[in-house]
């Protein structure tokens, strides 16, 4: 199974419901399940970010860190362009919208139930069979 590390707040709001269509500069042709990696690193205009999401009742307080947090089905990806035409104003805020870009249209999300630790890397890679026996065991 693939896996992509984000930064915090966004891989949690992906877990929660709030995120379901992650923007990147890059497209891609994989389609399938996509396991959601919460990368250790996020700076101060992400914690702020949080903060303000925490304070208004979308995330909670303590977001893991270099942790496996959900599973999402990736079943399509759309040019920015396209994609703002129908975006919410929710959506809008947890993506780059910018002309150019791509969003990966996330569907059937499967929070862990709790947090599996674990490595993150650039880009794509596999989870190691002992990774994804311990993101199974957490399906909600």
């Amino acid at each position: 199974m693939r896996a992509i590390s984000l930064w915090q707040p966004w891989a949690s709001a992906i877990a929660l419901g709030n995120k379901s269509i992650e923007t990147r500069h890059w497209t891609t042709k994989y389609r399938g399940p996509l396991v959601i990696h919460a990368a250790r690193r996020w700076g101060p205009d992400e914690r702020y970010f949080a903060s303000v999401e925490h304070a208004l009742g979308r995330l909670p307080k303590r977001l893991p860190l270099g942790a496996y947090v959900a599973v999402a089905d990736l079943v399509d990806v759309k040019t920015t362009e396209e994609l703002l035409l129908t975006v919410g104003p929710i959506e809008k805020i947890y993506g780059n919208y910018e002309e150019g870009r791509f969003g990966w249209v996330l569907q059937n999300v499967r929070p862990l139930a709790e947090p599996v630790p674990g490595k993150g890397k650039q880009g794509f890679w596999s989870l190691s069979p002992n990774e994804l026996a311990m993101v199974e065991r957490q399906f909600v």
